[in-house]
């Protein structure tokens, strides 16, 4: 199994300065090059200060500067917010400065509320009709001169200035959790990312049974890297599991808010919505959480994810950012590096 990050430039309120967040940022990039991580993901999101990253490729030419080895993914750039050639041109020109090491993200994008600011009148749910078209559009642009008369988009021949390092094209991801995006990744070549939330390990062994009917069914078909995200706290005592489970259950109370699109957002800090308020508030509860979660230990984590290898994951992604204090995210990860990586080598 390998391993691979995903970090946000997060603030939770307005006490916390950006540089600090930059350089903590940066720091957390740092450790996971040097501590073995395969990958790291920057997201795209807009006016909001949980999830910092009004452009994925800017964020990764910083991290590309700034670190040796691991490679750089955007998860996800947004289909609807972006033009063909800009994203085509965006993409490759970060492969190229990075040296070949950009893994290449494509999403339908998260929140309605986003989607009123990026892209008026389009409804999030619609949001993967736009990636279906874009996807072919890039490759054809990677490729050479194209000529696109889509749904979405209408231009003239053109073509991806500068070309992509890597031969036809980066490394392509899709996030998938049901049965129509495990086939949309397997039809098209992609690499699958796949997110549990705060679901149950059953809900992972979901995921992988859609993986093994959707290969079934496209006979042929290259076997996709697949990945899974779960938020990741590794720790040594009480004190520490508690203020985590407790970052945690604050974040998901923002995320609760965004998702319900509830319009409760003051200069770009959404408001936690209380555990007592919650929808389905049994899924926030505190052991549960650490049940499902890769919480707990270094010994624990280890079994854990022993159960992810086994079911099939190749890579597994640690969710780093969710508002937990900067000395407790830097210990986590230095645990997770130094004794959990090391178990699987």
């Amino acid at each position: 199994m390998k391993f691979q990050i995903a970090i946000n430039l997060e603030r939770n309120d307005d006490s916390m300065d950006m540089d600090q967040v930059m350089r903590h940022t940066l720091e957390m990039v740092q450790m996971a090059d040097q501590g073995g991580f395969n990958i790291v993901w920057s997201a795209e999101h807009h006016a909001l200060e949980m999830t910092i990253a009004p452009n994925p490729f800017q964020i990764l030419t910083w991290w590309a500067n700034h670190t040796d080895n691991i490679r750089l993914g955007t998860a996800v750039a947004v289909a609807p917010y972006w033009h063909p050639i800009n994203l085509a041109g965006e993409a490759a020109f970060t492969d190229l400065i990075s040296g070949g090491r950009l893994e290449f993200g494509i999403g339908s994008g998260a929140y309605q509320r986003e989607f009123d600011r990026m892209a008026p009148g389009v409804k999030q749910s619609d949001g993967w009709r736009y990636m279906d078209e874009m996807l072919p559009v890039l490759k054809a642009l990677w490729a050479g001169d194209y000529e696109h008369n889509g749904e979405f988009w209408q231009f003239p021949t053109s073509t991806s200035v500068p070309k992509p390092v890597q031969k036809p094209h980066p490394p392509i991801w899709v996030a998938a959790r049901s049965p129509l995006t495990f086939d949309y990744a397997i039809r098209n070549n992609c690499n699958i990312m796949s997110w549990p939330l705060t679901r149950p390990f059953s809900e992972a062994e979901l995921y992988k049974a859609q993986l093994d009917e959707s290969l079934a069914k496209h006979s042929g078909s290259a076997k996709p890297t697949f990945a899974m995200m779960r938020h990741t706290a590794v720790y040594e005592d009480q004190i520490s599991r508690d203020a985590c489970i407790s970052s945690l259950q604050g974040c998901l109370g923002q995320f609760e808010n965004l998702f319900r699109n509830l319009g409760d957002v003051d200069n770009g800090f959404p408001k936690r919505i209380p555990l007592t308020e919650l929808t389905d508030r049994d899924q926030y509860n505190a052991d549960m959480l650490e049940e499902n979660l890769m919480f707990g230990s270094p010994e624990q984590v280890i079994s854990k994810l022993k159960r992810y290898e086994a079911l099939g994951v190749d890579e597994f992604i640690y969710y780093a950012s969710m508002g937990l204090d900067h000395k407790r995210q830097k210990k986590s990860l230095e645990l997770f590096c130094n004794e959990v990586i090391p178990a699987f080598s």
